[in-house]
């Protein structure tokens, strides 16, 4: 029902609605309309009331529900069923259990916050209230599993896209971390569930350091980690970047799964790689390995020229890959 008011108000634009308009829309009394009007208040929305007018939005907060996110949101699936949280443990645990009982592709978890958020390796990700983007898209791509890291290339250009269509130069360390500056302000976690030859979903976590102030990164991770903010001294919408990502990545998600084509996809990731040209180490099963990134295969792999001068081919999973110089976890 909240939702539903917001929506009327908001497609009312500047005009006022009528308390009698609404309850008619909705089929609930005049007295429910003021109750629920009252419930919207609390939640951040400055509405003007007029006396024989009606009601009005003057202001609407920053946070990200679907009737924030709709209005700059041009899918045809990803991200028209949005579920929203407060606060949440993790959004890609959710999302998972949402999965498993059937929830839609495309749906999108978004909370304000994450108490227990997750990175690659079980790293703990900070995701404070109000000033990022923690959200899981749940996916039934119908691709062969030993694909699937294609997917989390697909993210990270969309992200990389999103952000730079926004105004701010980022980079991409393959195959799932977007950086500013030298340090990391978004990682991207993609989890499977399926057999072999079949995947029954994918849940693909972004979790973007948007506004974050400097108390907001902990000490001990103030040389790999910022914000957008922090390192362009610009404050971002929020609801704007998600629909940016959401709207690039479903156009890269449908060429690549419906049309076989990840073209556009790697060459983002080429243009905007943050190791290509550089040396790098790899750790498998705790073996460090020191090669140099030579390139991004059309099919997603790191492509490295080791210590002995032999070209390799890195599948995303294999390894963890790290600059030597600058961002490096």
């Amino acid at each position: 029902m909240k939702g539903k008011i917001i929506k009327l108000l908001k497609d009312s634009g500047n005009d006022f609605v009528s308390g009698q308009k609404i309850s008619e829309a909705l089929g609930v009394s005049r007295a429910a309309i003021w109750k629920h009007i009252n419930v919207i208040k609390e939640d951040g929305y400055e509405i003007e009331a007029i006396s024989r007018k009606g009601y009005r939005i003057i202001s609407s907060p920053d946070i990200l529900t679907f009737e924030e996110i709709r209005s700059y949101l041009f899918t045809e699936c990803i991200g028209k069923n949005i579920i929203y949280y407060d606060s949440i443990g993790s959004t890609n645990s959710k999302a998972k259990e949402l999965a498993e009982i059937g929830q839609e592709h495309g749906t999108v978890v978004i909370s304000e916050e994450q108490t227990t958020g997750r990175g690659r390796l079980g790293r703990n990700f900070i995701s404070p209230k109000y000033k990022g983007i923690w959200m899981s898209i749940i996916l039934r791509p119908d691709i062969i599993t030993e694909n699937i890291s294609q997917i989390t290339l697909l993210g990270a250009a969309a992200v990389q896209s999103a952000i730079m269509k926004m105004g701010i130069k980022t980079s991409i360390k393959w195959p799932n971390d977007i950086i500013l500056n030298s340090k990391k302000v978004c990682g991207i976690l993609t989890e499977m569930s399926g057999e072999i030859n079949h995947i029954n979903y994918l849940v693909m976590g972004i979790g973007i350091n948007v506004n974050l102030e400097e108390e907001d990164i902990p000490h001990e991770l103030k040389d790999v980690a910022t914000s957008i903010k922090l390192e362009s001294g610009r404050y971002m919408e929020r609801k704007i970047l998600i629909a940016n990502i959401l709207n690039i990545f479903e156009k890269l998600y449908i060429e690549y799964v419906k049309n076989d084509n990840i073209n556009e996809t790697i060459e983002i990731c080429r243009k905007n790689s943050n190791l290509i040209g550089k040396e790098i180490q790899l750790i498998n099963r705790g073996k460090v390995t020191t090669a140099r990134a030579i390139d991004i295969s059309d099919k997603g792999e790191l492509v490295i020229e080791n210590s002995q001068g032999i070209i390799e081919y890195v599948v995303s999973g294999e390894v963890s890959v790290r600059g030597i110089y600058g961002y490096n976890k």
